[in-house]
């Protein structure tokens, strides 16, 4: 008998990439008799598996390709009909519990505040009220509006990250099929927590 619940929250990424679509791999966390098998070990219960978890395994399967498991991890993603097999099975780290866990999870998943964004086709920037809730962002022209202006399906990012190419500083993209959003931070930490959390989605 297998898990889904924890299946879903099995991110594997290769070494030094962050996830995304084309590099998920799910592996079978199984449920026994006296607790839990996963890779080559066995955990008497599910605390023991998170802890292990919490060290970031070091995964191979038969693609030849090593895979840190890393965390959060949305966990709307689709159930496969056929597991990968566990070929390698290690630690990236130790000595972490799983408490370590838990900030790096956004605890509501929401997030809003003033970003600076640039237009679709005039291309000057204007200081708009986002609001981010499950997997929709928002933008307002301010933050009594209570209309959008737009909303946006993170569903359909493909990549967010830090952006260098429009000389302004704390900036980063939000890349789309159709479009690339260039948004700007008040500070680095402030974009840095804007992209964690639409990562994250």
């Amino acid at each position: 008998m297998t898990c889904p619940a924890m299946q879903q929250r099995l991110c594997s990424c290769p070494m030094g990439l962050m996830g995304g679509k084309g590099f998920r791999q799910t592996f079978p966390l199984t449920r026994k008799d006296n607790g839990y098998s996963f890779g080559f070990n066995e955990y008497p219960t599910l605390q023991h598996f998170v802890i292990h978890f919490a060290n970031q395994p070091l995964l191979g399967s038969d693609a030849g390709t090593l895979m840190v498991l890393k965390s959060p991890y949305p966990w709307r993603v689709e159930e496969p009909s056929i597991y990968e097999s566990v070929r390698v099975h290690t630690a990236v780290k130790t000595g972490r519990t799983e408490n370590d866990l838990v900030p790096t999870a956004p605890s509501l998943g929401t997030k809003e505040g003033y970003l600076t964004k640039q237009g679709a086709f005039v291309k000057n920037w204007k200081q708009r009220w986002f609001t981010l809730n499950r997997c929709e962002l928002k933008y307002f022209k301010d933050k009594g509006s209570e209309e959008p202006i737009r909303t946006v399906d993170l569903r359909a990012c493909s990549a967010v990250q830090f952006d260098y190419s429009q000389e302004r500083v704390n900036c980063f993209c939000l890349v789309f099929p159709e479009r690339t959003f260039y948004l700007c931070a008040k500070t680095g930490v402030e974009a840095d927590e804007w992209i964690k959390i639409v990562r994250w989605k």
